[in-house]
């Protein structure tokens, strides 16, 4: 049994529209992996393995972040997983892919690009420096209102079924996975399916995600090996291929719907949002406890925590960033999102 990869926490810097109405900074990064959250009645210290302030870059998330191991375990044939969690407008989509106004004709700033595309990147390198012969496809879908759609098959977004097997666990039926070779087309799959996610704007957040995004890499690896000389007993594979996969998670924000100005179809999205969100906490609440003293975990409760069922208590290995907004009128969210985090660190696994 070992530890997943351990949380790592994100701070945002504070946006002009925060500066501009007097929000006070309460959120500060101590320097060796503690926040200190300090404010009216709250005085409080987390301590996690990592913690980017609001300077760090997009690089240093990356490199301290544990995600480059993580690219390596799934190529030895391991199930990794990284999800961002966080409020609304605390930074996921930008921590996992960068600006939202790259498009083809606009491409990110290389020093803006996510943890995705420099994993991508990473990915390709290893493949080629290692003496294997990596096949790899990607798959990308989103929940959206409880309901799991894919985002790179042609036409319209429809529903696909979530099935389960001995086997497999949970896993979406008919969804598509297309093969790609190179970083220009592993990037063009993420831009095609990104722009088809559902987003809307509201008074916290103009972009905001109104589905959980999970965008799966299979890696499947065989050794390259000299031709073996003839003989007439068929000889057993010394070579066998390992089967990895890389899952990027974009969770959508947990949010007030007093504070977002949300109503009609907004207001559904946040409550269908929301209750994901619970049942994934409740998840980890539960995981995080002694397993002699664990109940039975209520993966089934929502879609989201069916597919990252194997992720959170099963055979993979996992990172969680969690991302905050070190502004005073989100305080209540980004205690909520540590103290989520600091549950997370109790989980274990048996990759």
């Amino acid at each position: 049994s070992v530890s997943p990869s351990p949380p790592a926490i994100r701070v945002r810097p504070l946006t002009c529209t925060e500066t501009r109405r007097g929000d006070r900074q309460v959120v500060h990064s101590l320097g060796d992996g503690t926040v200190h959250v300090s404010a009216a009645r709250h005085d409080a210290t987390f301590g996690f393995s990592a913690v980017f302030d609001a300077g760090a870059s997009q690089e240093a998330v990356f490199e301290g972040s544990g995600m480059r191991q993580l690219v390596e375990l799934a190529i030895d044939g391991f199930s990794c997983t990284v999800f961002a969690f966080g409020q609304t407008g605390s930074g996921k989509t930008y921590t996992l892919m960068g600006p939202l106004a790259q498009s083809e004709t606009r491409p990110a700033a290389p020093g803006l690009l996510g943890l995705m595309q420099r994993s991508f990147a990473c990915l390709l390198e290893q493949s080629r420096s290692r003496s294997s012969d990596l096949a790899l496809s990607a798959s990308y879908l989103e929940i959206y209102n409880e309901q799991v759609r894919d985002l790179l098959s042609p036409g319209p977004p429809c529903a696909l079924p979530l099935r389960w097997s001995k086997t497999r666990g949970f896993y979406v039926e008919n969804q598509l996975s297309v093969d790609f070779e190179s970083l220009e087309a592993i990037a063009d799959l993420l831009l095609q399916g990104s722009q088809r996610r559902r987003t809307s704007a509201h008074a916290l957040n103009r972009h905001s995600s109104r589905s959980h995004a999970l965008l799966t890499i299979h890696i499947r690896s065989q050794a390259v090996t000299s031709s073996p000389p003839p003989t007439r007993v068929p000889q057993p594979s010394a070579c066998p291929s390992k089967q990895g996969t890389l899952c990027f998670v974009d969770l959508a924000g947990s949010e007030r719907v007093k504070e977002t100005g949300s109503s009609g179809e907004l207001s559904v999205e946040a409550n269908n949002i929301n209750r994901s969100l619970l049942a994934l906490g409740h998840c980890i609440s539960l995981l995080a406890k002694p397993r002699g003293k664990r109940t039975h975990i209520p993966y089934r409760d929502s879609k989201l925590t069916r597919l990252l069922a194997r992720s959170l208590g099963g055979s993979g290995i996992t990172l969680m960033v969690a991302c905050i907004s070190p502004s005073s009128r989100c305080l209540s969210e980004t205690l909520s999102t540590l103290h989520y985090a600091s549950r997370a660190r109790r989980v274990t696994t048996r990759p």
